[in-house]
């Protein structure tokens, strides 16, 4: 389609990635100097586990906003009418609720953890840890992949910029402010982006229902879409309505949803990277808020666009729906030149800001789960955080040759998105047993994910063998072998861990996960005789941790009531009677579904682009003063503003003295 030049794709993938590059450089360098972040290892991986609810919130949405969030939940809309965007916000948003009882007994059974497979290894050893190894860096590897794939094709259909470029400069920009910044910058990029991208949706809303010359209102939408489905009838929804919940292909693709999106979600070290940072008496919360406010950009972005692309008549080919093309060419359709603009910034914050997420929790794996496990076990922290610079470096490069690669195949970004939860979604059981369950064991853990994806892929290419005669990429990428597959991923690990848990149970106490370190600083220490006071200091921290863990224990349980409620609720007690009753909606029902719509954008906008700014109030004042006083020569930075700068810090029972390098 080419609406806009090549000049246009370079420029929005090359300038906008330098321009949040240096923005998130000045952050980087303003909380260093004014709030004295140092960039320690511990800094980088995981911000000193200190994050607040606003900001874990907005990275969540951020992290789980794909490229696919945008183009497979639009598809969907144009596949099925207004059940594909319920399917696909639910089918992926129960995940992130669920995981909220995983974040919280992270927390508890391994405060200081800086990845989940720290845990696995401490718990299981060596073997087992292997095992989960690969399947962590396959999840980073497909969703990656599947960022990359939809992100350039996108850029490429719109300015006829090359797909190969877009590949490898898309995540260009991501790359250097990570390097600078680690975890928090990607957090405040994640703020940025997902603000962004919330004003978009709204005006691409306000603009389908309010503004539009070709539909303008809900009631001309509505009759529309009513034209549309007489004109052209979805095969398996009631009276082949774009209007109805009961769409029987919808249903079998939220299936797959929720269970592919389980394992993206579980098996994905950025979700628990997330955990980890967050301070602990915000992490439920976090999740919980992070979950409900994702939920709004598929659902109304989809609803919106997906019918706005029925209701204008676009013809799009199968193999342009199944690659994530719908977007563009309704943006287009609606808007013209400028519709590719706002589609192409759409899809640009979407993508760069879900690879920072994925960027930092691969180089967490190689430098936590590797380096340090294997290579060099006692790394001194400026080690480790030169590390995780040329793992950073060296993923951003294999991630444009993966696309690259896949590219040339012909694998797009649908049929991967369908996939996954065959390839990754037998560690999802025994992953989460490991931090909920102790009688599970190690033989248990290790051989259920190998058996269950052996299982699904057999699951899978017997299914398409049996149900289409040939095993091609287009056969198999239909609704019932992925259907097979992904059911038969998550489940069939069961088989093997109930009864080798039950015979051989292990009866963990968490007190091995417990005992993971933190990297220590570079730093001498010198004992220094203890004190009455310190002793007493000592008894008071003790009470406090334990005071701790019972915060922590009412925090577990809130947020296993409230997640399976929200849940069940989203997945379950809302659309499942809907798809039963047959019914197709009337005009008073549209409209309402519509402005539920509206209201949860800006529930989301409030959420995640308000709030964390709430949250951040005392810092942002105290750094505006500070840059005042730069400005006005009143700052002396010649003298150290805490014993951190003079290269002193005291702990309970020694003095840290910074060891000087000649």
């Amino acid at each position: 389609m080419a609406v806009l030049s090549q000049g246009v794709g370079y420029g929005v993938v090359i300038g906008f990635g330098a321009l949040f590059t240096a923005l998130m450089m000045a952050l980087t360098w303003m909380l260093k100097r004014y709030l004295y972040e140092a960039q320690s290892s511990e800094m980088f991986s995981t911000a000193n586990r200190s994050v607040k609810t606003g900001l874990i919130a907005s990275a969540i949405v951020s992290s789980w906003t794909w490229a696919a969030t945008l183009l497979t939940s639009t598809e969907v809309a144009y596949r099925y009418g207004v059940s594909g965007p319920i399917w696909y916000a639910s089918g992926a948003c129960v995940q992130v609720l669920l995981f909220s009882v995983l974040a919280i007994e992270l927390k508890r059974r391994a405060p200081n953890s800086h990845t989940c497979l720290e845990v696995v290894r401490a718990r299981y050893g060596r073997s087992t840890h292997f095992v989960y190894l690969v399947f962590a860096l396959i999840t980073n590897i497909i969703v990656t992949a599947m960022l990359l794939l939809g992100g350039s094709a996108v850029v490429s259909y719109l300015t006829g910029m090359h797909v190969i470029a877009a590949c490898f400069l898309l995540p260009l920009g991501v790359i250097v402010y990570t390097l600078f910044g680690g975890i928090k910058a990607t957090f405040l990029s994640d703020y940025t982006h997902t603000a962004v991208i919330l004003v978009i949706i709204l005006y691409l809303v306000f603009t389908v229902y309010t503004s539009s010359p070709h539909i303008g209102s809900i009631e001309r939408m509505y009759d529309l879409l009513t034209v549309a489905s007489m004109n052209d009838p979805i095969t398996d929804n009631a009276q082949g309505s774009l209007l109805t919940m009961s769409s029987l292909q919808a249903l079998i693709f939220g299936i797959v949803n929720v269970v592919g999106n389980f394992g993206t979600v579980f098996v994905d070290n950025a979700y628990w990277q997330r955990a980890i940072a967050s301070d602990p008496s915000h992490c439920v919360k976090a999740y919980l808020l992070g979950g409900l406010s994702w939920y709004a950009i598929p659902f109304t972005l989809a609803t919106t666009m997906g019918l706005t692309g029925r209701a204008l008549g676009i013809s799009v080919t199968d193999e342009e729906i199944t690659a994530g093309l719908v977007l563009p060419n309704a943006c287009v359709a609606l808007l013209g030149t400028g519709g590719a603009w706002v589609c192409l910034l759409l899809v640009f914050f979407a993508v760069t800001s879900a690879a920072s997420a994925e960027l930092i929790a691969v180089s967490s794996i190689f430098t936590y789960d590797i380096f340090r496990a294997y290579i060099r076990p006692n790394a001194t922290d400026k080690t480790v955080i030169r590390f995780s610079h040329i793992s950073v470096l060296s993923f951003g490069v294999i991630m444009g040759v993966l696309a690259t690669l896949l590219n040339f195949t012909g694998i797009n970004l649908g049929y991967l998105y369908k996939l996954m939860g065959v390839l990754i979604s037998s560690a999802v059981i025994p992953i989460t047993l490991t931090l909920l369950w102790s009688k599970q064991n190690k033989h248990a853990a290790a051989i259920a994910p190998i058996f269950g994806l052996c299982c699904s892929l057999t699951a899978w290419l017997v299914t398409t063998k049996s149900l289409y005669g040939e095993i091609t990429v287009f056969t198999s990428n239909q609704n019932y072998p992925m259907l097979a597959g992904n059911l038969v991923a998550l489940f069939s690990p069961l088989f093997i861990i109930l009864p080798l848990s039950f015979i051989w149970p292990e009866n963990y106490t968490f007190e091995g996960t417990r005992q993971i370190q933190v990297v220590k600083e570079d730093t001498v220490t010198v004992p220094a005789p203890v004190t009455a006071y310190e002793q007493d200091l000592r008894q008071q921290e003790i009470e406090e941790d334990e005071a701790e863990q019972l915060r922590l224990k009412k925090s577990s349980r809130f947020a296993k009531i409230s997640s399976v409620c929200l849940a069940l609720s989203l997945f379950i007690l809302w659309p499942m009677p809907m798809f039963g009753s047959q019914y197709v909606f009337s005009l008073p029902f549209f409209r309402g579904w519509v402005i539920v719509g509206i209201i949860w954008v800006f529930f989301s906008t409030f959420m995640v682009g308000v709030y964390p700014l709430f949250e951040a109030r005392k810092d942002t004042v105290i750094i505006l003063k500070a840059i005042w006083d730069d400005i006005r020569g009143r700052r002396n930075v010649s003298l150290p503003k805490t014993m951190a700068e003079a290269g002193i810090t005291e702990s309970n029972d020694s003095v840290v003295v910074e060891e000087k390098k000649v």
